[in-house]
């Protein structure tokens, strides 16, 4: 059974990095400083999994008081296009929701685009890189 949750224990929060670290770290090469930032201290982590496996991570942060920017949203590759990254989605524009927040924002690597146009999100800048990875910035207005 796949579901997604908030990271609410240190073994989620270290599966949520897990999942993190193989797409963003070993599978496209961002280094693991980089990839680990200060804003974990301060965010609220989500990991999806398939039953016991961790398979899916994102992160949500409230900014400029009403904004939510969700950020390293990530699927291992065994589970992409299996509607795993919508389910991610889902739970966190609803954790966002539920703390009456007005827009979602995120950079989208320029390959996922098609997918957050897919959830409403219309973009927003020119494209530019983070880590040598092309990205653009969208968002979402509930």
């Amino acid at each position: 059974m796949v579901f997604a949750k908030i990271a609410e224990t240190e073994k989620e929060l270290r599966d949520a990095f897990f999942v993190r670290e193989e797409v963003f770290v070993k599978e496209q090469g961002v280094p693991l400083p980089l990839e680990k930032d200060e804003y974990d201290k301060e965010a609220t982590h989500f990991v999806a999994y398939n039953g016991e496996e961790p398979i899916a991570a994102g992160r949500v942060r409230i900014v400029d008081g009403n904004i939510a920017k969700v950020d390293r949203v990530c699927v291992l590759p065994d589970f992409r296009r299996k509607q795993i990254g919508v389910l991610m989605m889902t739970h966190l524009e609803k954790y966002a929701k539920s703390h009456q927040l007005a827009k979602v924002k995120l950079n989208a690597q320029t390959h996922a685009i098609p997918f957050y146009e897919k959830q409403n999100y219309i973009i927003t800048s020119p494209e530019f890189l983070d880590s040598g990875i092309p990205y653009r910035a969208m968002e979402k207005e509930f």
